[in-house]
């Protein structure tokens, strides 16, 4: 009849921020990924108030904001996790030596990862061990074509910092780290790229954007997917894989970014 199937109504900044909920146009279907200054809260009301069909579970994504809920989530499941300990400020024992750090008991052998609590935020730091030099690498999101910086000086990790902090081993990966992007639990798409933690520099392609290389899931794999989909209810989802000596490993798991 010359009529499109669907109708899609895109919500502009301003209404999402300043309008109320019960103006917003009344959807039979609704998208929605959580991103810095997006009304989560609102998104939440709308969909209480109009009933659509949702995608992607909002009640949900507030647990993608804790990285210590996210790694619960995922060995709940039986989605395999990298080794690693939370320190919770004020309680905890450390012991930080210059190749291992202690928390509460549980060792961790240098170099390690520190990432903090919210998924939010994006400086994350590795620390190596005195007798491989020593030294510490800031990893952050993508500035021109740096995603990382060496700091031979800076050995001692923020635990004393009185923040909350997830310590993990730093897997060997052989220099890629994989994106996967899933839509429903039967089906994922996933990219290699070269990993910030090589040397922080970003190769791009001949229109400038990362260059990345499509891979095919094994069979494990496409089950962590179907997995991390329907634990967290994101029915549009993407999560970073770390492939390391024969197993996969989930080490974040967030929305999309067009």
């Amino acid at each position: 009849d010359g009529h499109a199937e669907f109708a899609v109504v895109s919500f502009d900044e301003r209404m999402l921020l300043e309008d109320p909920v019960e103006s917003w146009p009344v959807c039979e279907a609704l998208i929605a990924f959580f991103s810095a200054g997006f009304p989560l809260q609102k998104a939440q009301a709308y969909a209480t108030l109009r009933k659509p069909f949702v995608f992607n579970d909002l009640q949900m994504q507030e647990v993608l904001f804790d990285r210590r809920a996210i790694y619960a989530k995922l060995e709940g499941v039986g989605v395999p996790v990298p080794k690693h300990v939370v320190l919770e400020p004020g309680s905890a024992v450390v012991d930080e030596q210059e190749d291992y750090i202690e928390v509460d008991g549980a060792r961790l052998q240098k170099p390690i990862v520190e990432k903090p609590i919210s998924g939010e935020d994006h400086d994350i730091r590795i620390y190596y061990p005195r007798s491989a030099g020593g030294g510490s690498k800031r990893l952050f999101r993508k500035v021109g074509d740096k995603a990382s910086q060496f700091y031979p000086d800076e050995h001692e990790s923020r635990a004393t910092s009185g923040e909350a902090y997830i310590y993990e081993e730093l897997l060997q990966t052989e220099g890629t780290d994989v994106k996967v992007y899933a839509v429903g639990p039967e089906y994922a798409h996933a990219e290699a790229r070269k990993s910030p933690v090589v040397d922080g520099k970003v190769i791009r392609n001949a229109r400038g954007k990362e260059l990345r290389y499509p891979l095919i899931l094994n069979n494990d794999e496409k089950e962590i997917a179907r997995k991390v989909v329907l634990a967290f209810g994101q029915t549009l989802c993407g999560f970073d894989l770390l492939r390391s000596e024969g197993r996969s490993y989930v080490c974040d798991v967030n929305g999309w970014s067009f």
